[in-house]
């Protein structure tokens, strides 16, 4: 089988091009933006410099499943100033140049890596996302992702080439950046956090976990023309999260009960509402479509990936 994967300098696709390196009936061809990334594996490089302009036709012709992760992701604070549009450029007009390529080859399948943003920010608890819901996105980014879903799927109909849409939460595993990272540096230093009061539920999903549906999505039949939500199957609440961070790191969770209510307030009165979303809201996904129709379970538990994710650390951190 012949994938050809772009994104493979980011967190997720270069992840993903190292297990595929270990597949023997997988030949891979990456696409990489600039000059800069170096591939460890023995996987085809090509280079470009702007996705959605960029001309993959020689190297598309023969294979037979592409894995697009090439995106501009979400950050805070854009600077950006028309940031739907920095986001369109990439994330819509890029993706469809890639996919149109790919179609035009005669690609059998095209696997997006969308986002949960496309479904919204938040839920109620109990109330997960599905994947079959109409999206919802609340910010330019999950707007752009959306915008990529709903072209891919025209351009399935229109082509024939199989499109599959895996919409995952926040990722984490070894070499996981931004507030994770963050949290993690924080309980390594046994740093009393304010966080030990908050009962929300949210679902993450470990990288390794996302990149074995990835793969399955490439390969199984049942896939064609489909939407998946991923995670873990174990929802957490920010404390029980940091709880069981701090076990796998061999340190103790020094947290105080703060209510959650006091936190949101003092984050809208500091400007980070965003953040307090994420630390005291919930979001969870249901994944009994993607279980049901691919027969896929995680290969890890949270607790086995954040043993990986806080070895990962100790052994590359600087603290």
């Amino acid at each position: 089988m012949h994938i050809f994967v772009t994104g493979a300098s980011g967190f997720v696709g270069g992840r993903l091009v190292q297990v595929l390196a270990g597949h023997t009936d997988v030949r891979v061809t990456v696409a990489a933006r600039g000059s800069h990334f170096t591939c460890a594996t023995a996987a085809q490089v090509v280079r470009f410099e702007d996705l959605s302009t960029a001309d993959f036709s020689a190297e598309l012709a023969g294979v037979d499943a592409v894995i697009h992760c090439a995106a501009r992701v979400h950050v805070m604070n854009d600077l950006e100033a028309d940031p739907l549009q920095a986001f369109r450029h990439i994330n819509v007009e890029g993706t469809l140049n890639v996919a149109r390529q790919a179609a035009e080859a005669g690609v059998r399948r095209f696997v997006f890596l969308s986002s949960i943003k496309v479904n919204g920010e938040g839920t109620e608890p109990g109330m997960p996302f599905t994947a079959d819901q109409p999206g919802n996105p609340a910010d330019p980014y999950g707007v752009s992702k959306l915008e990529a879903e709903q072209c891919l799927r025209e351009l399935a109909l229109a082509t024939g080439m199989e499109v599959v849409i895996i919409r995952p939460v926040l990722v984490y595993g070894p070499g996981v950046k931004a507030n994770f990272l963050n949290m993690m540096r924080w309980l390594h230093k046994g740093i009393p956090l304010p966080f030990g009061a908050i009962h929300n539920a949210r679902s993450l999903v470990a990288l390794d976990n996302l990149v074995d549906l990835t793969i399955l999505c490439a390969r199984h039949p049942a896939a064609a023309n489909q939407t998946f939500m991923v995670s873990d199957g174990e929802d957490l609440s920010t404390t029980q999260l940091l709880r069981k961070m701090a076990s796998a790191l061999g340190k103790p969770a020094r947290l105080l009960p703060v209510p959650a209510v006091l936190l949101r307030a003092a984050a809208n009165v500091l400007g980070k509402g965003s953040l307090s979303q994420r630390l005291c809201g919930s979001l969870q996904v249901d994944i009994a479509k993607t279980r049901a129709v691919l027969g896929w379970t995680p290969p890890l538990s949270v607790d086995q990936a954040l043993k990986v994710t806080a070895s990962d650390y100790m052994e590359n951190e600087k603290t």
